[in-house]
């Protein structure tokens, strides 16, 4: 990645990735029941916007390499989560499998843009 030409953080390709599969979570889960608004959709919608909302926030504190890293680490945490809840919905039969294995393989390289960016933060520092 070419950080020169970032200015800003929806440029990047790990946040483009989780932005898009966070609205392809929220189409597929309003097809969920009725019954599961108050826990399986909210809770899938919440972890995937996470990932975004907390990146961005990680985007705006890179000039403390402690802090930058923290939310990225949430932001993982909330990949992760998302990814069970994916698990969940597929096992329910409220999105089919294949549809599962696309959203649950994105998240998997939006968690490894994300590792990579925990384990080498330097490059993507503001310079003081």
């Amino acid at each position: 990645m070419n950080k020169d030409a970032i200015k800003d953080h929806k440029d990047l390709e790990v946040y483009k990735m989780a932005f898009d599969t966070a609205m392809k979570i929220f189409e597929a889960s309003k097809k969920f029941p009725v019954e599961e608004r108050y826990s399986l959709t909210d809770q899938i919608r919440r972890s995937s916007r996470s990932v975004c909302a907390n990146f961005a926030e990680a985007w705006r504190k890179r000039r403390y390499e402690a802090a930058f890293v923290a939310k990225l680490n949430d932001c993982e945490a909330e990949a992760a989560e998302t990814q069970t809840w994916i698990e969940f919905a597929v096992k329910c039969n409220y999105i089919n499998v294949e549809i599962g294995r696309e959203l649950y393989g994105t998240y998997n390289r939006v968690l490894s843009g994300l590792v990579t960016m925990i384990n080498n933060p330097t490059p993507w520092l503001i310079k003081r």
